[in-house]
C-alpha cells in the first residue's frame, strides 16, 4: 500500500538558511550591500568588529540561500546533505566553503547548523573579449552530510491514540478496499472518513505500533481503475491517452488542403538604344493540391489500441490528433476527460 498512499504526519519537511560562502577565486559577489552587513555581522560573532566606514572587498565571498529536508523521525547528531544557491551576482561556488549558518524551519525555530566544503559540478569561464564558456551550473553546489540536526520534528507517532492513511489519489472505491485489506489483518481498527483518509487505531507501545505500521504498508491492494483521460500538451504537441478511454459509434474524416505559392520574378531588359529602363517582372506560380480524404470507423465501446489503431489508418500527426479528440469529445463520443496542459 506504500505506493498508493501515506501515513499521516510521517513526512519530510523542508528548512532553509541564508549564510555566507568564502574562499572563492575572486568570482563572489562584491561589495553588494546585504553582503557587506552580513559579512560585518559574521566578523561580529567571531569577536572581530570591523571599524565604521570600512567596507570589506568580498570579491572571494557570496551571499548563498541553503536548502535541504529534514527527514522524518530524524534525531539531534544526524547528519544530512545541503544545496547551497547564489543569490546575487557571484559567477561560481567553485573552491568556496559555507560558514556556520543555522537553518530555519517553518515555525522560525532551528533545527540544523550547516558547515562545510562545497561541491560543485558546474564550470564557467571569461575572456577578456567577453566571451564565456558556462558548463552545467556553476552557482548552485552541495555539501554532502553537511548539516547537523539539533532539533527532532514532533510526528506525534507516539502521542496520538488514532492515525490516518492517506491516499495520493482521492477514490472512495480504493479507500473501501484499504478498509477492508486492513481490517481483515487487523479487525475492526480501520474506517473511512472520506475519499482520501482512512482512520486507524493504533495500539499501546511504540513498539506494537511500529509493527502494525509496518504490516500495514506490506498490504496488497487493487486500487480502483482511473478515470479515463486525455492529457494534451498544447505546447509540445504530446498526447497520452490512458487505458479506460472509450468511444462511442463513430465515423473520421480526415483530409488536407495544401496551397503552394511560389514567386519567380523575372528581370526584363529595355530594347538596344532606347531610353527603357532594366526592370523586375513579377510571375507567380500557385498550385492547390487537395489529398484524397479518408473516412474511418470506430465501433461503439472501442478501446485504447482499436481507437491508435483506427487514428494510424487516416496518417494524422500529432497535431491533426489534438484536433481530431477535441472534435469527438464535442461530437459526445469520446468518453473522457480532456486535460490540456
Amino acid at each position: 500500500m506504500r505506493d498508493i498512499g501515506a501515513f499521516e504526519g510521517l513526512r519530510t519537511n523542508q528548512i532553509t538558511g541564508y549564510g555566507i560562502v568564502v574562499g572563492l577565486p575572486g568570482t563572489g559577489d562584491g561589495n553588494l550591500e546585504y553582503l557587506t552587513e552580513a559579512m560585518r555581522g559574521v566578523s561580529g560573532r567571531l569577536g572581530l568588529q570591523l571599524p565604521p566606514g570600512v567596507n570589506p572587498s568580498l570579491e572571494n565571498a557570496a551571499a548563498v540561500i541553503i536548502t535541504a529536508e529534514l527527514p522524518v523521525f530524524a534525531k539531534p547528531g544526524q547528519r544530512i546533505d545541503i544545496t547551497v544557491s547564489t543569490m546575487g551576482n557571484a559567477e561560481s561556488l567553485r573552491g568556496g566553503a559555507l560558514i556556520m549558518t543555522p537553518l530555519y524551519g517553518a515555525d522560525g525555530q532551528i533545527y540544523a547548523m550547516a558547515q562545510g566544503n562545497i561541491a560543485v559540478g558546474g564550470l564557467g569561464v571569461s575572456g577578456a573579449d567577453g566571451s564565456q564558456l558556462i558548463v552545467n551550473v556553476p552557482t548552485v553546489g552541495r555539501i554532502p552530510d553537511g548539516a547537523t540536526i539539533e532539533r527532532a520534528v514532533s510526528t506525534g507517532f507516539a502521542n496520538g491514540q488514532t492515525m490516518r492513511f492517506n491516499l495520493h489519489s482521492a477514490d472512495f472505491l480504493t479507500a473501501a478496499r484499504v478498509r477492508d485489506a486492513i481490517n481483515d489483518v487487523f479487525p475492526g481498527i480501520a474506517q473511512i472518513t472520506d475519499g482520501v483518509s482512512i482512520e486507524l487505531t493504533l495500539p499501546a507501545g511504540n513498539d506494537a505500533r511500529s509493527a502494525m505500521l509496518a504490516n500495514i504498508e506490506m498490504l496488497e491492494v487493487t486500487p480502483a481503475a482511473q478515470r479515463a483521460r486525455v492529457i494534451i500538451n498544447s505546447r509540445t504537441g504530446t498526447v497520452v491517452i490512458n487505458e479506460a478511454v472509450r468511444l462511442a459509434p463513430a465515423a473520421i474524416s480526415h483530409g488536407k488542403l495544401i496551397i503552394r505559392i511560389n514567386e519567380d520574378p523575372r528581370v526584363v531588359q529595355p530594347e538596344p538604344f532606347t531610353d527603357g529602363q532594366t526592370a523586375i517582372e513579377p510571375a507567380t506560380d500557385i498550385e492547390v493540391e487537395q489529398q484524397s480524404s479518408t473516412i474511418g470507423t470506430v465501433p461503439g465501446t472501442a478501446s485504447l489500441n482499436e481507437l491508435v489503431d483506427a487514428l494510424n489508418l487516416l496518417g494524422v500527426g500529432a497535431a491533426d490528433l489534438v484536433v481530431i479528440l477535441e472534435s469527438l469529445k464535442q461530437a459526445g463520443a469520446l468518453k473522457a476527460e480532456m486535460v490540456v496542459l
